[in-house]
């Protein structure tokens, strides 16, 4: 009997020596698809932009051209919008992202910010980069999306930067966010 009880105990652990031992399978690179549903996608609404509605569907557009972990898409009725657009009288000002699906954040375009010269269209992309998580980054090249006014009125830019698609993607990265802090960043000259 004692030497049953030795050969199994020989024979299990060699049967689990050999399991441990055994080439494990890794997993598999991921895909396209694999990476698309991680992708974080934010809804705006621009029920309130006025004159920006084109604008803010053009901002959205450049930073999904730039950016592969989170993609801006206009909410459909009744959907939640993440991202609120408004259009008013003063400066150009957003609420300090990054913004997190079912989260929401504010972004109001200016009319005082468009009429001192500055790009429509840049104004919006960089007021949308401030949702996205990204502070001023001013005075700064025109290169440089965050630094807004900073890079003058002739600037035309509505593109992130390198450091700024990169800093966008680290927020967003694996679908996973941080909260918004709730600061709100105006863009004053």
């Amino acid at each position: 009997m004692r030497q049953a009880t030795i050969g199994t105990l020989v024979g299990a652990t060699t049967l689990a020596l050999s399991m441990a031992l055994a080439p494990v399978a890794s997993a598999a690179p991921a895909t396209p698809s694999d990476q698309d549903e991680r992708q974080v996608v934010l809804h705006y609404d621009d029920s309130k932009a006025g004159e920006f509605k084109g604008t803010m569907a053009a901002a959205a557009a450049a930073w999904n051209s730039s950016v592969h972990n989170v993609k801006v898409k206009k909410a459909s009725p009744g959907e939640h919008a993440e991202i609120t657009v408004l259009a008013y009288d003063g400066w150009a000002q957003a609420e300090l992202g990054p913004v997190k699906p079912g989260g929401s954040v504010k972004l109001w375009i200016g009319r005082d910010t468009v009429n001192q010269g500055h790009d429509q269209l840049r104004v919006t992309a960089h007021e949308l980069g401030h949702s996205l998580g990204l502070r001023d980054n001013s005075p700064g090249p025109c290169s440089s999306l965050m630094a807004g006014g900073g890079a003058g009125v002739d600037c035309k830019n509505p593109y992130p930067d390198s450091a700024e698609r990169a800093e966008t993607e680290w927020n967003y990265a694996s679908g996973v966010t941080t909260p918004t802090d709730g600061r709100v960043l105006v863009d004053a000259p």
